[in-house]
């Protein structure tokens, strides 16, 4: 008889990496939240930069970067977690695969807005 270890069982649901980069990317988010912080509020003349500061911050390529790569681990760590409460409802396989890509799709789309905005920005 299968119990609810038994990774034999026929009900025994596939692994996931969704639980690892959801782990990763939270550690992530401390450290570029950290650099963003410090980068745009606490050197910051008054605590905040203004608009022409803010365009100028970013026309630095090695801050585009950063910027973006805590725009792509926000949307990813926000996503993963919408999809591991979603699967918590025990879909069937193919509802958590169109899950899967629907949440691609909307991260997808989420991040080519942050990116095509901080393009306008810096225009």
């Amino acid at each position: 008889m299968a119990t609810q270890f038994d990774r034999t069982a026929p009900s025994a649901p596939a692994p996931s990496w969704g639980w690892l980069w959801q782990a990763i990317t939270g550690v992530a988010l401390v450290v570029l939240l950290a650099v963003h912080m410090v980068a745009q509020h606490f050197v910051a003349a008054h605590g905040l930069r203004d608009y022409a500061e803010v365009v100028a911050y970013l026309r630095n390529p090695l801050i585009l970067v950063v910027e973006l790569l805590f725009l792509v681990t926000v949307t990813t760590h926000a996503l993963l977690g919408v999809r591991a409460i979603v699967f918590d409802f025990g879909l069937s396989d193919a509802a958590e695969k169109r899950v899967t890509w629907a949440l691609w799709g909307v991260g997808v789309l989420t991040v080519g807005y942050g990116v095509w905005l901080t393009w306008t920005i810096i225009r």
